[in-house]
């Protein structure tokens, strides 16, 4: 039946994904790789409820132009320190814990955004979350495809861009969605519930398998 994977339709290949076998030497299953690609899912809705919660910002805190511009504008600054660490980081405690940290970091900080009582506290929370958003972007698509067999390989890599659209979607929705609630829980509810998620993907990620590729790199 695998075999004949690439030619299903594709809501059969996805439904095929995620209840079926994908590597019968490590027992790891599709729908577990999906947590990886789930997580850009996350980090893009997070950018998106920044760019609605931030005029809600503006009024509760008191910033100015410029300080809502740099809020706003971090993100790549921020996600460049991760970014160029990701790979000492992942040689170091391994990839899948590589994923865990940038699960974690992610949950720091938009528990830090989320209570923010001054713009200074919250450019923390953006720094700690941009950290994260830095080595999931990394490491992410790294780990998926070195634990994924050579026959879904390609199929499951092109998860992260189907969930970015997603992420970026929910983000709009939320935005709307919360954006009828009293100043300041509004925002700070924008900003904070991204805490759910993360933590459910760092936990996910830990039942996992490591990465056979770091095993054989380990010795």
């Amino acid at each position: 039946m695998l075999s004949l994977l690439p030619f299903l339709p594709l809501p059969i290949q996805f439904y095929l994904a995620i209840v079926s076998p994908v590597s019968i030497n490590f027992k790891m299953k599709s729908g577990e790789t999906l947590i990886i690609p789930r997580f850009f899912f996350l980090l893009l809705a997070d950018i998106r409820l920044m760019s609605g919660g931030v005029l809600y910002i503006k009024d509760d805190l008191q910033i100015s132009s410029t300080q809502q511009q740099i809020l706003v504008g971090s993100l790549n600054v921020f996600s460049l320190i991760s970014s160029l660490a990701f790979g000492k980081t992942s040689d170091a405690i391994n990839h899948r814990y590589t994923i865990v940290l940038a699960a974690a970091t992610f949950f720091v900080g938009a528990l830090l955004m989320g209570l923010a009582p001054s713009f200074p506290f919250l450019m923390a929370g953006r720094l700690v979350a941009r950290i994260g958003v830095g080595y999931s972007l990394m490491i992410g698509p790294v780990y998926t495809t070195e634990i994924s067999p050579a026959m879904t390989r390609g199929f499951l890599s092109s998860f992260p861009e189907i969930f970015i659209n997603m992420g970026i979607l929910l983000g709009y929705i939320s935005n709307f969605a919360l954006s009828g609630l009293p100043q300041p829980l509004n925002w700070r509810l924008m900003l904070g519930l991204a805490v759910l998620p993360a933590g459910a993907v760092a936990l996910g990620v830990i039942t996992m398998l490591e990465s056979p590729r770091w095993l054989v790199m380990k010795g």
